[in-house]
Protein backbone atom coordinates (compact mmCIF):
# COMPACT_ATOMS: atom_id res chain seq x y z
CA UNK A 1 0.00 0.00 0.00
CA UNK A 2 1.27 3.26 -0.59
CA UNK A 3 -0.15 6.43 1.55
CA UNK A 4 -1.23 9.51 -0.01
CA UNK A 5 0.38 11.51 2.89
CA UNK A 6 1.96 10.35 5.76
CA UNK A 7 2.98 12.52 8.92
CA UNK A 8 6.27 12.05 11.18
CA UNK A 9 7.61 13.04 14.33
CA UNK A 10 4.34 14.69 15.78
CA UNK A 11 3.20 14.90 19.27
CA UNK A 12 -0.14 13.33 18.27
CA UNK A 13 -3.17 13.69 20.88
CA UNK A 14 -6.10 11.55 19.48
CA UNK A 15 -8.61 11.76 21.80
CA UNK A 16 -9.24 8.25 21.34
CA UNK A 17 -8.94 6.62 24.70
CA UNK A 18 -7.93 3.06 22.38
CA UNK A 19 -4.41 4.71 21.20
CA UNK A 20 -4.14 8.24 23.06
CA UNK A 21 -1.17 9.17 21.86
CA UNK A 22 0.74 8.76 18.63
CA UNK A 23 3.57 10.15 16.59
CA UNK A 24 2.96 8.75 12.65
CA UNK A 25 -0.43 8.99 11.13
CA UNK A 26 -0.94 7.82 7.37
CA UNK A 27 -3.25 9.21 5.27
CA UNK A 28 -5.11 7.02 2.39
CA UNK A 29 -8.07 8.57 0.41
CA UNK A 30 -9.15 11.32 2.61
CA UNK A 31 -9.18 8.62 5.64
CA UNK A 32 -6.75 7.79 8.45
CA UNK A 33 -5.31 4.96 7.53
CA UNK A 34 -3.16 4.18 10.64
CA UNK A 35 -1.07 5.20 13.38
CA UNK A 36 2.34 4.44 14.31
CA UNK A 37 3.89 0.90 13.66
CA UNK A 38 0.79 0.08 11.87
CA UNK A 39 2.28 2.49 8.95
CA UNK A 40 5.77 4.10 10.22
CA UNK A 41 7.21 1.32 6.95
CA UNK A 42 4.39 2.39 4.40
CA UNK A 43 5.74 4.68 1.50
CA UNK A 44 3.89 8.04 0.87
CA UNK A 45 3.75 9.95 -1.97
CA UNK A 46 4.18 12.66 0.36
CA UNK A 47 6.11 12.99 4.04
CA UNK A 48 5.13 16.05 6.03
CA UNK A 49 7.76 16.04 9.02
CA UNK A 50 6.22 17.60 12.22
CA UNK A 51 9.22 18.78 13.90
CA UNK A 52 7.80 17.58 17.19
CA UNK A 53 4.38 20.22 16.69
CA UNK A 54 1.25 18.94 18.28
CA UNK A 55 -1.52 17.16 16.12
CA UNK A 56 -4.89 17.39 17.47
CA UNK A 57 -8.03 16.26 16.13
CA UNK A 58 -9.51 19.15 13.90
CA UNK A 59 -11.99 21.35 15.87
CA UNK A 60 -15.27 21.18 15.28
CA UNK A 61 -17.51 24.02 15.54
CA UNK A 62 -21.17 23.04 16.47
CA UNK A 63 -23.09 26.31 16.34
CA UNK A 64 -21.86 28.82 13.52
CA UNK A 65 -22.68 31.47 11.61
CA UNK A 66 -20.45 31.38 8.01
CA UNK A 67 -22.96 33.82 6.21
CA UNK A 68 -23.17 36.18 8.84
CA UNK A 69 -19.66 36.07 9.72
CA UNK A 70 -18.48 36.38 5.80
CA UNK A 71 -20.90 39.09 5.46
CA UNK A 72 -19.81 40.77 8.79
CA UNK A 73 -16.14 41.11 7.38
CA UNK A 74 -16.88 43.14 4.46
CA UNK A 75 -19.45 45.19 6.11
CA UNK A 76 -18.94 48.73 7.49
CA UNK A 77 -18.17 48.35 11.38
CA UNK A 78 -18.78 50.58 14.62
CA UNK A 79 -17.29 48.53 17.32
CA UNK A 80 -14.36 50.77 17.96
CA UNK A 81 -16.56 53.89 17.87
CA UNK A 82 -17.26 54.96 21.55
CA UNK A 83 -19.77 58.42 20.48
CA UNK A 84 -22.70 58.32 18.43
CA UNK A 85 -21.11 61.37 16.49
CA UNK A 86 -18.30 59.01 15.59
CA UNK A 87 -20.62 56.98 14.62
CA UNK A 88 -22.57 59.13 11.91
CA UNK A 89 -19.00 60.71 11.07
CA UNK A 90 -18.01 56.95 10.01
CA UNK A 91 -21.56 56.35 8.34
CA UNK A 92 -21.74 59.88 6.62
CA UNK A 93 -18.84 58.62 3.99
CA UNK A 94 -19.59 54.98 3.77
CA UNK A 95 -19.78 53.52 0.75
CA UNK A 96 -23.44 51.93 -0.13
CA UNK A 97 -23.45 47.96 -1.93
CA UNK A 98 -27.28 48.51 -2.29
CA UNK A 99 -30.16 51.03 -2.03
CA UNK A 100 -29.74 49.86 2.16
CA UNK A 101 -26.77 50.97 4.20
CA UNK A 102 -25.80 47.97 6.43
CA UNK A 103 -23.71 48.24 9.20
CA UNK A 104 -22.42 46.07 11.61
CA UNK A 105 -20.79 45.94 15.05
CA UNK A 106 -23.45 47.69 16.95
CA UNK A 107 -23.00 47.95 20.77
CA UNK A 108 -25.41 50.17 22.67
CA UNK A 109 -23.16 49.48 25.82
CA UNK A 110 -19.89 51.16 24.27
CA UNK A 111 -21.24 54.50 22.88
CA UNK A 112 -21.67 57.95 25.54
CA UNK A 113 -25.30 57.27 24.47
CA UNK A 114 -27.98 54.31 22.45
CA UNK A 115 -27.98 54.66 18.79
CA UNK A 116 -31.63 56.22 17.35
CA UNK A 117 -33.49 56.45 14.29
CA UNK A 118 -32.89 60.15 14.27
CA UNK A 119 -29.25 59.93 14.20
CA UNK A 120 -29.33 57.57 10.98
CA UNK A 121 -31.39 60.11 9.50
CA UNK A 122 -28.25 62.32 8.97
CA UNK A 123 -26.49 59.98 7.17
CA UNK A 124 -29.04 58.98 4.76
CA UNK A 125 -31.84 56.91 4.10
CA UNK A 126 -32.61 52.92 4.35
CA UNK A 127 -29.63 51.94 7.38
CA UNK A 128 -29.69 49.21 8.99
CA UNK A 129 -27.69 49.11 11.90
CA UNK A 130 -26.86 45.72 13.51
CA UNK A 131 -26.61 44.69 16.71
CA UNK A 132 -23.52 42.94 18.32
CA UNK A 133 -26.25 40.00 19.39
CA UNK A 134 -28.02 39.70 16.47
CA UNK A 135 -31.31 39.86 18.06
CA UNK A 136 -31.53 43.44 18.02
CA UNK A 137 -30.45 46.60 15.13
CA UNK A 138 -31.40 50.59 14.77
CA UNK A 139 -33.21 51.60 11.49
CA UNK A 140 -33.72 54.72 10.09
CA UNK A 141 -36.86 56.84 10.24
CA UNK A 142 -38.37 55.83 6.58
CA UNK A 143 -37.95 51.97 7.41
CA UNK A 144 -39.79 52.44 10.58
CA UNK A 145 -42.80 54.45 8.54
CA UNK A 146 -43.38 51.26 6.25
CA UNK A 147 -42.94 48.67 9.07
CA UNK A 148 -46.54 47.11 9.66
CA UNK A 149 -48.36 48.79 13.04
CA UNK A 150 -48.21 45.42 15.05
CA UNK A 151 -44.57 46.11 14.49
CA UNK A 152 -43.84 48.98 16.11
CA UNK A 153 -46.68 49.02 19.04
CA UNK A 154 -44.02 47.50 21.67
CA UNK A 155 -40.99 49.68 20.02
CA UNK A 156 -39.17 52.12 22.42
CA UNK A 157 -40.32 55.30 22.54
CA UNK A 158 -38.34 58.69 22.95
CA UNK A 159 -39.63 61.35 25.15
CA UNK A 160 -41.70 63.02 22.11
CA UNK A 161 -43.06 59.70 21.94
CA UNK A 162 -41.46 58.46 18.42
CA UNK A 163 -40.28 55.27 17.94
CA UNK A 164 -36.52 55.22 18.61
CA UNK A 165 -35.44 53.12 16.01
CA UNK A 166 -34.25 50.20 17.91
CA UNK A 167 -36.13 47.03 17.13
CA UNK A 168 -35.58 43.48 18.85
CA UNK A 169 -36.32 39.59 17.69
CA UNK A 170 -39.34 39.57 16.21
CA UNK A 171 -39.50 43.19 14.91
CA UNK A 172 -35.81 42.90 13.73
CA UNK A 173 -36.99 40.37 11.58
CA UNK A 174 -39.67 42.11 9.87
CA UNK A 175 -36.99 44.69 9.06
CA UNK A 176 -34.77 41.96 7.36
CA UNK A 177 -37.61 40.51 5.55
CA UNK A 178 -37.55 44.16 3.59
CA UNK A 179 -34.03 43.87 3.01
CA UNK A 180 -34.11 39.93 1.99
CA UNK A 181 -33.45 38.03 -0.01
CA UNK A 182 -29.26 38.51 -0.71
CA UNK A 183 -28.09 36.92 -3.80
CA UNK A 184 -26.98 33.14 -4.16
CA UNK A 185 -24.04 34.58 -5.32
CA UNK A 186 -23.44 37.28 -2.55
CA UNK A 187 -24.43 34.72 0.22
CA UNK A 188 -21.72 31.47 -1.37
CA UNK A 189 -18.78 34.32 -1.39
CA UNK A 190 -19.69 34.94 2.15
CA UNK A 191 -20.03 31.89 3.31
CA UNK A 192 -16.53 31.20 1.54
CA UNK A 193 -15.23 34.18 3.73
CA UNK A 194 -17.03 32.58 7.10
CA UNK A 195 -15.44 29.38 6.11
CA UNK A 196 -12.13 30.51 5.81
CA UNK A 197 -11.68 32.56 8.79
CA UNK A 198 -12.66 28.83 10.63
CA UNK A 199 -9.88 27.43 8.58
CA UNK A 200 -7.53 29.54 10.29
CA UNK A 201 -8.63 28.69 13.38
CA UNK A 202 -8.27 24.92 13.15
CA UNK A 203 -11.88 24.20 12.40
CA UNK A 204 -12.52 21.50 10.05
CA UNK A 205 -16.60 21.47 10.64
CA UNK A 206 -18.77 24.30 11.00
CA UNK A 207 -22.51 23.72 11.90
CA UNK A 208 -24.52 26.65 10.44
CA UNK A 209 -26.87 28.03 12.96
CA UNK A 210 -29.76 28.51 10.64
CA UNK A 211 -30.87 28.52 7.56
CA UNK A 212 -33.95 29.24 4.71
CA UNK A 213 -35.67 31.46 7.60
CA UNK A 214 -35.83 32.82 10.83
CA UNK A 215 -33.86 35.02 13.14
CA UNK A 216 -30.35 35.38 10.29
CA UNK A 217 -31.83 33.73 7.31
CA UNK A 218 -30.78 34.95 3.62
CA UNK A 219 -32.61 33.45 1.44
CA UNK A 220 -35.32 30.96 0.58
CA UNK A 221 -33.07 29.38 -1.45
CA UNK A 222 -30.10 29.30 0.93
CA UNK A 223 -28.94 25.75 0.60
CA UNK A 224 -28.59 26.48 -3.07
CA UNK A 225 -25.27 28.93 -1.71
CA UNK A 226 -23.46 26.42 -0.18
CA UNK A 227 -23.83 24.04 -2.97
CA UNK A 228 -22.40 27.21 -5.39
CA UNK A 229 -19.42 27.91 -2.61
CA UNK A 230 -16.10 26.47 -2.79
CA UNK A 231 -16.22 25.55 0.70
CA UNK A 232 -12.46 24.83 2.25
CA UNK A 233 -14.17 23.14 5.28
CA UNK A 234 -16.82 20.85 5.63
CA UNK A 235 -20.30 22.41 6.38
CA UNK A 236 -23.12 21.65 8.14
CA UNK A 237 -26.73 23.26 8.04
CA UNK A 238 -29.17 23.53 10.71
CA UNK A 239 -33.02 23.96 8.86
CA UNK A 240 -34.93 26.99 10.09
CA UNK A 241 -38.06 25.64 11.61
CA UNK A 242 -39.89 28.46 9.30
CA UNK A 243 -39.26 25.62 6.92
CA UNK A 244 -41.80 23.51 8.35
CA UNK A 245 -45.09 22.64 6.17
CA UNK A 246 -48.18 20.58 6.65
CA UNK A 247 -48.09 17.26 4.98
CA UNK A 248 -50.72 14.93 3.63
CA UNK A 249 -48.23 12.04 5.04
CA UNK A 250 -49.87 8.15 5.52
CA UNK A 251 -51.38 8.39 9.03
CA UNK A 252 -49.07 5.45 9.96
CA UNK A 253 -46.21 8.22 9.51
CA UNK A 254 -47.84 10.34 12.32
CA UNK A 255 -45.72 13.08 10.85
CA UNK A 256 -48.15 16.39 10.29
CA UNK A 257 -45.38 18.55 9.34
CA UNK A 258 -42.07 18.30 7.95
CA UNK A 259 -39.56 20.42 5.66
CA UNK A 260 -40.37 19.36 1.77
CA UNK A 261 -39.68 16.27 0.25
CA UNK A 262 -39.38 14.64 4.04
CA UNK A 263 -35.23 16.12 4.34
CA UNK A 264 -34.28 15.71 7.65
CA UNK A 265 -31.51 15.45 9.87
CA UNK A 266 -28.80 13.36 8.35
CA UNK A 267 -29.11 13.96 4.39
CA UNK A 268 -26.18 14.77 2.18
CA UNK A 269 -22.53 13.65 2.18
CA UNK A 270 -19.10 14.57 4.39
CA UNK A 271 -18.75 18.10 2.98
CA UNK A 272 -21.97 18.98 3.12
CA UNK A 273 -24.82 18.12 4.97
CA UNK A 274 -28.03 18.61 6.76
CA UNK A 275 -27.97 18.90 10.34
CA UNK A 276 -30.44 19.53 13.26
CA UNK A 277 -33.81 21.33 12.48
CA UNK A 278 -33.28 24.94 14.56
CA UNK A 279 -35.68 26.48 16.73
CA UNK A 280 -35.35 29.73 18.66
CA UNK A 281 -37.32 30.30 21.97
CA UNK A 282 -35.60 33.87 23.11
CA UNK A 283 -33.35 36.60 22.50
CA UNK A 284 -30.07 37.47 23.72
CA UNK A 285 -28.24 38.67 26.81
CA UNK A 286 -26.19 41.75 24.82
CA UNK A 287 -29.99 42.63 23.82
CA UNK A 288 -31.35 41.89 27.25
CA UNK A 289 -33.81 40.06 25.59
CA UNK A 290 -32.47 36.37 26.85
CA UNK A 291 -35.60 34.82 29.00
CA UNK A 292 -34.91 34.81 32.64
CA UNK A 293 -37.49 34.10 35.49
CA UNK A 294 -36.50 37.20 37.38
CA UNK A 295 -35.28 40.68 35.92
CA UNK A 296 -31.90 41.82 35.05
CA UNK A 297 -30.11 43.55 37.67
CA UNK A 298 -31.36 47.18 37.68
CA UNK A 299 -33.40 46.66 35.10
CA UNK A 300 -38.13 46.51 34.86
CA UNK A 301 -37.07 43.41 32.18
CA UNK A 302 -36.83 39.52 32.31
CA UNK A 303 -36.28 39.58 28.67
CA UNK A 304 -39.05 38.02 26.72
CA UNK A 305 -39.64 34.27 24.74
CA UNK A 306 -39.40 34.57 20.95
CA UNK A 307 -42.59 33.78 19.81
CA UNK A 308 -46.10 32.19 20.99
CA UNK A 309 -45.78 29.49 23.58
CA UNK A 310 -48.04 27.18 21.99
CA UNK A 311 -46.88 27.68 18.64
CA UNK A 312 -43.26 26.99 19.47
CA UNK A 313 -44.12 23.74 21.12
CA UNK A 314 -45.89 22.60 18.03
CA UNK A 315 -42.80 23.56 15.83
CA UNK A 316 -40.79 21.28 19.12
CA UNK A 317 -43.06 18.72 18.96
CA UNK A 318 -43.65 18.23 14.76
CA UNK A 319 -40.00 18.73 14.26
CA UNK A 320 -39.12 15.67 16.84
CA UNK A 321 -42.09 13.83 15.23
CA UNK A 322 -40.76 13.95 11.78
CA UNK A 323 -37.72 12.29 12.79
CA UNK A 324 -35.21 15.72 13.08
CA UNK A 325 -32.39 16.34 15.51
CA UNK A 326 -33.65 19.43 17.28
CA UNK A 327 -31.63 22.27 18.14
CA UNK A 328 -33.57 24.96 20.41
CA UNK A 329 -32.06 28.24 21.13
CA UNK A 330 -32.62 28.72 24.65
CA UNK A 331 -30.38 31.35 26.72
CA UNK A 332 -32.10 32.30 29.93
CA UNK A 333 -33.18 29.92 32.59
CA UNK A 334 -37.19 30.67 31.48
CA UNK A 335 -36.65 29.97 27.63
CA UNK A 336 -34.64 26.89 29.04
CA UNK A 337 -37.41 25.68 31.49
CA UNK A 338 -39.73 25.97 28.07
CA UNK A 339 -37.33 23.88 26.16
CA UNK A 340 -36.90 20.72 28.41
CA UNK A 341 -40.78 20.88 29.20
CA UNK A 342 -41.62 20.75 25.04
CA UNK A 343 -38.93 18.22 24.78
CA UNK A 344 -40.19 16.22 27.43
CA UNK A 345 -43.62 16.26 25.87
CA UNK A 346 -42.10 15.48 22.55
CA UNK A 347 -40.05 12.15 23.85
CA UNK A 348 -43.31 11.27 25.67
CA UNK A 349 -45.46 11.47 23.01
CA UNK A 350 -43.25 10.02 20.40
CA UNK A 351 -40.07 8.32 22.55
CA UNK A 352 -36.71 8.54 20.25
CA UNK A 353 -33.96 7.17 22.80
CA UNK A 354 -31.12 8.37 20.40
CA UNK A 355 -32.67 11.99 19.11
CA UNK A 356 -30.00 13.61 20.71
CA UNK A 357 -31.72 16.92 21.14
CA UNK A 358 -29.63 19.94 21.73
CA UNK A 359 -29.89 23.02 24.29
CA UNK A 360 -28.21 25.71 21.72
CA UNK A 361 -26.13 28.33 24.43
CA UNK A 362 -28.19 26.77 27.58
CA UNK A 363 -26.61 30.10 28.63
CA UNK A 364 -28.41 30.48 32.41
CA UNK A 365 -29.05 27.15 34.09
CA UNK A 366 -30.49 27.02 37.98
CA UNK A 367 -28.72 24.35 39.95
CA UNK A 368 -31.97 22.27 39.68
CA UNK A 369 -32.72 22.48 36.17
CA UNK A 370 -28.75 20.49 35.57
CA UNK A 371 -30.24 17.35 36.32
CA UNK A 372 -33.27 17.83 33.78
CA UNK A 373 -30.87 18.46 31.39
CA UNK A 374 -28.93 15.08 32.30
CA UNK A 375 -32.15 12.68 32.10
CA UNK A 376 -33.49 14.04 28.87
CA UNK A 377 -30.07 13.35 27.56
CA UNK A 378 -29.97 17.12 26.14
CA UNK A 379 -26.89 18.24 24.59
CA UNK A 380 -25.68 22.27 25.49
CA UNK A 381 -24.30 23.62 22.80
CA UNK A 382 -22.09 26.31 24.63
CA UNK A 383 -20.07 29.55 23.55
CA UNK A 384 -17.24 30.22 26.24
CA UNK A 385 -15.92 32.89 24.55
CA UNK A 386 -18.93 35.17 25.39
CA UNK A 387 -17.96 35.17 28.91
CA UNK A 388 -14.23 36.19 27.70
CA UNK A 389 -15.75 39.32 25.94
CA UNK A 390 -18.84 39.86 27.31
CA UNK A 391 -18.23 38.55 30.92
CA UNK A 392 -17.66 41.60 33.06
CA UNK A 393 -21.23 42.47 31.22
CA UNK A 394 -22.86 39.57 32.03
CA UNK A 395 -21.80 39.20 35.27
CA UNK A 396 -23.23 43.09 36.09
CA UNK A 397 -26.66 42.02 34.97
CA UNK A 398 -27.20 38.56 35.93
CA UNK A 399 -26.26 39.78 39.57
CA UNK A 400 -23.78 37.44 41.93
CA UNK A 401 -26.09 34.51 42.88
CA UNK A 402 -26.82 33.94 38.95
CA UNK A 403 -23.43 34.61 37.99
CA UNK A 404 -21.60 31.91 38.39
CA UNK A 405 -24.46 30.17 36.50
CA UNK A 406 -23.60 31.08 32.65
CA UNK A 407 -22.17 28.84 30.51
CA UNK A 408 -21.63 26.00 32.57
CA UNK A 409 -18.96 23.67 31.94
CA UNK A 410 -17.76 21.55 35.43
CA UNK A 411 -21.66 20.91 36.40
CA UNK A 412 -22.66 19.77 33.50
CA UNK A 413 -19.80 16.98 33.25
CA UNK A 414 -20.06 15.83 36.68
CA UNK A 415 -23.93 14.73 35.84
CA UNK A 416 -22.49 12.82 32.40
CA UNK A 417 -23.75 15.61 30.83
CA UNK A 418 -22.55 16.04 26.88
CA UNK A 419 -21.34 19.38 26.87
CA UNK A 420 -20.68 20.96 23.14
CA UNK A 421 -18.31 23.71 21.97
CA UNK A 422 -19.07 26.41 19.38
CA UNK A 423 -18.70 30.03 18.92
CA UNK A 424 -21.44 31.65 17.78
CA UNK A 425 -19.23 33.30 15.02
CA UNK A 426 -19.70 36.03 14.74
CA UNK A 427 -20.81 37.19 17.78
CA UNK A 428 -17.61 36.87 19.28
CA UNK A 429 -14.19 35.61 19.06
CA UNK A 430 -14.67 32.12 16.73
CA UNK A 431 -11.45 30.58 17.75
CA UNK A 432 -11.69 27.51 19.75
CA UNK A 433 -8.06 28.10 21.65
CA UNK A 434 -9.78 31.19 23.10
CA UNK A 435 -13.01 29.07 24.28
CA UNK A 436 -10.53 26.54 25.94
CA UNK A 437 -8.52 28.55 27.52
CA UNK A 438 -11.56 30.30 28.61
CA UNK A 439 -13.02 26.92 30.08
CA UNK A 440 -10.10 26.26 31.88
CA UNK A 441 -9.39 29.65 33.27
CA UNK A 442 -12.61 30.69 33.73
CA UNK A 443 -11.39 34.64 33.45
CA UNK A 444 -12.87 37.45 31.52
CA UNK A 445 -11.10 39.28 29.31
CA UNK A 446 -10.38 41.75 32.37
CA UNK A 447 -9.44 39.07 34.78
CA UNK A 448 -12.86 39.01 36.25
CA UNK A 449 -13.55 35.16 37.31
CA UNK A 450 -16.92 34.20 35.73
CA UNK A 451 -18.16 31.13 37.92
CA UNK A 452 -14.90 29.77 38.61
CA UNK A 453 -16.14 26.80 40.22
CA UNK A 454 -17.41 25.57 36.70
CA UNK A 455 -13.70 25.22 35.51
CA UNK A 456 -12.43 22.32 33.89
CA UNK A 457 -9.82 20.47 32.71
CA UNK A 458 -7.82 21.46 29.32
CA UNK A 459 -8.66 17.48 27.84
CA UNK A 460 -12.00 17.91 28.74
CA UNK A 461 -11.87 21.70 27.60
CA UNK A 462 -10.57 20.59 24.20
CA UNK A 463 -13.19 17.49 24.06
CA UNK A 464 -15.94 19.84 24.14
CA UNK A 465 -14.20 21.21 20.69
CA UNK A 466 -13.61 17.14 19.50
CA UNK A 467 -15.75 14.30 21.05
CA UNK A 468 -17.99 16.76 22.30
CA UNK A 469 -18.80 18.22 19.33
CA UNK A 470 -18.61 15.54 16.59
CA UNK A 471 -21.71 13.84 19.15
CA UNK A 472 -23.76 16.76 19.00
CA UNK A 473 -23.38 16.68 15.09
CA UNK A 474 -23.95 13.26 15.32
CA UNK A 475 -20.52 12.58 13.18
CA UNK A 476 -18.66 10.86 15.59
CA UNK A 477 -18.07 7.64 13.72
CA UNK A 478 -16.14 10.00 11.08
CA UNK A 479 -14.77 12.85 13.58
CA UNK A 480 -13.44 14.26 16.71
CA UNK A 481 -10.58 11.51 17.41
CA UNK A 482 -7.65 10.82 15.31
CA UNK A 483 -8.62 7.19 14.69
CA UNK A 484 -8.27 4.57 11.73
CA UNK A 485 -10.94 4.90 9.61
CA UNK A 486 -11.93 8.37 10.59
CA UNK A 487 -11.56 11.02 8.10
CA UNK A 488 -7.93 12.98 8.04
CA UNK A 489 -9.37 16.06 9.47
CA UNK A 490 -6.65 17.37 11.76
CA UNK A 491 -5.44 20.84 13.69
CA UNK A 492 -1.92 21.21 14.06
CA UNK A 493 -0.40 23.69 16.43
CA UNK A 494 2.88 25.18 17.66
CA UNK A 495 2.50 24.02 21.29
CA UNK A 496 0.40 21.68 23.29
CA UNK A 497 -2.83 23.01 24.95
CA UNK A 498 -3.13 20.00 27.16
CA UNK A 499 0.19 20.61 28.83
CA UNK A 500 1.00 24.29 27.98
CA UNK A 501 0.42 27.16 30.75
CA UNK A 502 -3.60 27.44 30.11
CA UNK A 503 -2.98 31.48 29.97
CA UNK A 504 -1.18 30.62 26.91
CA UNK A 505 -3.73 28.60 25.02
CA UNK A 506 -5.21 31.26 22.95
CA UNK A 507 -1.89 32.15 21.79
CA UNK A 508 -1.19 29.16 20.29
CA UNK A 509 0.00 29.29 16.27
CA UNK A 510 -2.28 27.13 14.58
CA UNK A 511 0.17 26.16 11.92
CA UNK A 512 -1.94 24.37 9.77
CA UNK A 513 -5.39 22.89 8.90
CA UNK A 514 -5.88 19.59 7.37
CA UNK A 515 -9.69 18.61 5.56
CA UNK A 516 -9.51 15.04 4.37
CA UNK A 517 -5.86 15.03 3.85
CA UNK A 518 -5.73 18.77 1.90
CA UNK A 519 -4.48 21.69 3.50
CA UNK A 520 -6.87 24.61 3.41
CA UNK A 521 -4.89 26.70 6.17
CA UNK A 522 -0.80 26.03 5.90
CA UNK A 523 0.92 28.96 7.80
CA UNK A 524 3.79 26.73 8.50
CA UNK A 525 4.08 25.80 4.66
CA UNK A 526 3.82 22.10 6.02
CA UNK A 527 2.86 20.12 3.03
CA UNK A 528 5.47 21.83 0.43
Amino acid sequence: MILDLKFVRGRVVTMDPAHPVASVIGVWAGRIAGLDDDVADLPARRVVDLGGATVLPGFIDAHNHLAWAGRASRTLDIFACRTVAQVVDLLRVATRSSDWLEVAGYDHRALDRPLTSRDLDRVGTRVYVQDLSGHACVVSSDVLHVLPGHVLRDAPRGDDGAPTGFLAEGAQTAVRALRLPYSLDDIAADVELGARQCAREGVVLAAEAGVGGGLIGSSPLEVEAYQRAALPIRVQLMVSADRLEPVAAHADDGVRRAVPLGLRTGFGGDWLSIGPLKLWTDGGMIARTAALTWPYEGMDTAGQLQDDPDLMRAAILDGHTAGWQLAVHAIGDRAVDFALDALADAQAAHPRPDARHRIEHCGLVRPEQLDRIADLRVIPVIQPTFLHTYGDDYSRVMGPERAPWMYRGRTFLDRGITVAGSSDRPVADGAPLRAIQFMVERLSGSGLPVGPDEAVTAREAVAAYTTGAARACRVEDRLGTITPGKLADLVVLADDPLTCDPARIADIDVLATVVGGTFPHDRAALAR
